[in-house]
């Protein structure tokens, strides 16, 4: 197919579940064996796996025929340099499009979903067959979007790190984490299973968990649902923590905003981490005396939603 236009698109991708297992056991037969040996249906790995690997195809053909195009593993996101004229989309899961979303600036990102029956998530509101009927609008900067808050941690070493859905603070293994906690006009020594900050994109994943299992146990009802993807304030919560004759637990939950960050201090000699969004790998080390502020960032993302007409098929 003839390009219409010179744009650059990156589109970012990740393995399939049965991709993953290839690479494990290094064949698929071996795959194969592992899984049904197990008692799973292995061949709901290969239909997803097919189903996938389609979309990607098609997704291709139709960029392809607009611009140059890249096509990127989610594992080199950490390390790649987008250009400031990068039309950038993910085909994959909200997972996939969150990861990229922090890495790609304030440009605009399309979240195509490829298997709608198998996935219905909310930042993959696009389908390849959308894709013909959006470019235009995309291009243009014309597409409707939505704006996203992001959490910011900023270290006293200079480092920095954005997270889209929830930062985790505390130490990298299952033991506790010591810190100073600082918010508003209090602060205290504390040890915990580590501290949770949403923003309200991700007020539905991990956070949601964690008020659900505090409101069983407490025998008390859920606390107020999601906050806006544009809320201009951080939900933080702090997971189990354990008083004692040198640690409190009075800090424990709060909102955090640009004029009333939340402050921590590490005490962990090694193993302290800051990580975003699950991606443990991509982390800031947080030993002792390193100090994180953390505040919202509003308006960092921006999500591409398709345009109302007629859809044309994927090819």
């Amino acid at each position: 197919m003839a390009r219409t236009t010179d744009h650059r698109f990156v589109l970012v991708t990740r393995r399939t579940r049965l991709e993953e297992l290839v690479a494990r056991f290094n064949t698929r037969s071996q795959a194969q064996f592992y899984v049904e040996h197990l008692g799973a249906d292995f061949a709901d790995y290969e239909q997803e796996h097919e189903i996938y690997l389609g979309a990607v195809q098609s997704t291709r053909e139709i960029l392809s025929g607009h611009g140059r195009l890249h096509a990127l593993d989610r594992s080199y996101l950490p390390n790649y340099v987008f250009a400031p004229d990068d039309y950038v989309a993910a085909i994959g899961q909200d997972g996939l499009v969150a990861n990229t979303m922090k890495y790609i600036g304030h440009r605009p990102l399309v979240g195509i979903n490829p298997d709608p029956a198998r996935w219905d998530g909310v930042l993959v509101p696009t389908q390849v067959g959308d894709l013909e009927h959006l470019l235009g609008p995309w291009l243009s900067g014309s597409a409707p979007t939505r704006s996203i808050t992001f959490a910011r941690a900023v270290l006293n070493t200079g480092e920095s790190l954005l997270a889209v859905n929830d930062l985790f603070i505390g130490a990298r293994t299952h033991i506790s984490a010591r810190y100073q906690i600082s918010f508003g006009t209090k602060s205290e020594s504390q040890s915990s299973s580590g501290i949770i900050v949403s923003t309200g994109l991700g007020s539905t994943g991990w956070l949601k968990s964690i008020r659900h299992g505090a409101a069983v146990i407490s025998g008390q009802p859920d606390r107020p649902g999601p906050i806006p993807w544009d809320a201009k304030q951080l939900v933080f919560s702090v997971r189990e923590p354990f008083p004692s004759r040198s640690t409190q637990a009075g800090i424990v939950s709060g909102e955090a905003s640009a004029k009333r960050p939340l402050v921590i201090t590490s005490a962990m000699a090694e193993n302290g981490v800051i990580f975003s969004d699950g991606m443990e790998s991509d982390f800031l080390a947080f030993n002792s005396g390193v100090t994180a502020t953390i505040a919202p960032l509003p308006g960092a993302g921006q999500l591409v939603f398709k345009v109302a007409g007629k859809k044309k098929a994927a090819a």
